[in-house]
């Protein structure tokens, strides 16, 4: 079997955000990259659900190399992240409070410094139908400049790392800034940190890791 270990690590991973609540159903994807390969969750299953067998593999042209299920969708915009960005792991969420934001938002402002962890602040892509050229260069766009994470508008949110673990706490901490920010609505306007005090954090240290050098 083609990325074995890559397809174990998907079923483990979806069963997590299923079990976190970043996913209902069989919404949301993940994939991982190996070189020119890509295994990606399949179309229309429930992702808590998945066997590795159930994961096919693409490869850069989005052709299938291996699997019996047709991949997911969202397949164009897990390609072209991985052509925009050095990431080797994508997670797709449609969690709650990243929904909310990417429905009345155009970003995501800094109002916890852990926001510099994504990349700063996070952009909402310009919303287009799902599975869609235009939606995964949207995404593509909103992510340009070194982000970990981005919102898509009326839709979700997308995360990326080095691995598949970090795409994944990259996902879990956009959802939890998005649930800050929608909960502080409730109560007052939110403080927004400036570019100074975000700068001082930076000084501090907190940057987010960087991606593997690819020689």
């Amino acid at each position: 079997m083609l990325l074995k270990d890559e397809r174990d690590e998907l079923c483990g991973i979806g069963r997590r955000l299923a079990g976190t609540g970043l996913v209902t159903g069989s919404a949301g994807n993940v994939s991982v990259r190996s070189g020119d390969l890509v295994a990606v969750t399949p179309g229309g299953m429930m992702l808590d659900r998945m066997a590795p067998a159930d994961c096919p593999v693409v490869d850069m042209s989005a052709r299938l190399v291996e699997g019996e299920r047709a991949p997911s969708s969202e397949t164009p915009m897990h390609l072209a992240l991985y052509e925009a960005t050095p990431a080797a792991a994508i997670v797709h969420t449609h969690s709650t409070y990243g929904a909310v934001v990417a429905t009345t938002m155009s970003e995501l402002p800094p109002i916890h410094y852990n926001t510099l962890l994504l990349g700063g602040v996070v952009r909402v892509a310009e919303y287009a139908t799902y599975g869609t050229p235009e939606l995964a260069e949207n995404v593509r766009a909103a992510m340009a400049g070194g982000k970990r994470a981005a919102l898509m508008a009326n839709h979700g949110g997308v995360a990326i790392g080095r691995d598949l673990d970090e795409a994944f706490e990259n996902a879990r901490l956009l959802e939890w800034l998005c649930g800050v920010y929608v909960r502080a609505k409730t109560i007052g306007e939110p403080r927004v940190l400036t570019d100074e005090e975000l700068a001082r954090v930076v000084e501090r240290g907190l940057t987010p890791p960087e991606f593997p050098r690819v020689t």
